[in-house]
């Protein structure tokens, strides 16, 4: 209902859309909408932006994910290890509107938490909102903060599944904690880590537009290292009601992300057929 039945809305990408005329009745300008986006640069502006901080969410949340799943499997209080997970698992359930609240009142230059520790130690303060390149860092914590408690569950139902007679087995002959992690927990959750791994890739171009919006907002000196795909189609349809383009760029977001599942696939099937999707 929701993915299929739109599908014909995407013929907006190549017409120039007239609110009055419908869909079907304006008209057609085949790929000029697209000729736009590359000649004006923001095509690569914000798909470079979506790739690089997609990947790096994907891979280094995969990292942190794993990491803290081992840890609570290892404690052994289960009272602990409750409280532990709850705490982790917090930071899921809290809108990103809250978020954008809470970094801005860290990081704004008049009264922002940060300035204020910064000028009680006799430095001056820092314009964070007028620096595009440290925001880079800022967003990427944010989104290990509020997603590596969710998605930390998946490794550990993994590891609470293997066999722990494995682990007896290999604590009689010897194998210390850290053996035991690297030599079984962490081949047993390469399934698991692949399989997570090509789910997060169809998803590449697709940005969190809720961590990114509400952290970055309209301010447009931020927009170089921080656009991405869909905080730009939100823009051409509510900023600039230009729905041809906004159509434009999320068609070439679709087929792109198809594209891109597809290669990444067939490399996995060549490489460990087990693992592919398809």
């Amino acid at each position: 209902i929701f993915h299929y039945i739109p599908m014909p809305g995407a013929y907006v990408a190549f017409v120039d859309y007239n609110v009055n005329k419908g869909i079907f009745g304006s008209k057609f300008v085949g790929l000029k909408n697209f000729q736009f986006l590359v000649q004006n640069g923001d095509l690569w502006r914000i798909t470079r932006n979506t790739l690089l901080y997609n990947f790096v969410f994907l891979v280094l949340g995969n990292i942190v994910q794993i990491a803290f799943a081992i840890m609570l499997s290892e404690i052994g209080s289960k009272w602990f290890k409750k409280v532990t997970q709850s705490i982790i698992l917090l930071p899921h359930f809290i809108s990103m509107v809250i978020v954008g609240v809470f970094a801005y009142n860290l990081f704004n230059y008049d009264y922002g938490f940060t300035n204020m520790v910064l000028t009680s130690l006799g430095l001056e303060r820092y314009e964070f909102y007028s620096d595009p390149y440290i925001w880079k860092y800022i967003i990427v914590f944010f989104k290990i903060w509020s997603s590596t408690g969710y998605n930390m569950i998946v490794y550990l139902s993994a590891i609470t599944s293997i066999n722990p007679e494995i682990y007896e087995s290999a604590y009689i002959d010897g194998a210390s904690s850290w053996k035991r992690i690297r030599y079984i927990t962490l081949p047993m959750l390469k399934p698991t880590f692949v399989l997570l791994f090509l789910f997060g890739l169809g998803g590449m171009l697709r940005g969190s537009f809720d961590l990114f919006y509400n952290l970055i907002g309209n301010n447009s000196v931020l927009f170089p290292q921080t656009d991405i795909i869909d905080t730009y189609v939100f823009r051409s349809l509510v900023g600039t009601f230009n729905f041809s383009m906004g159509a434009a760029v999320g068609f070439y977001q679709s087929v792109f992300g198809f594209i891109l599942v597809v290669i990444v696939n067939a490399i996995v099937k060549k490489i460990e057929p087990e693992y592919s999707l398809f």
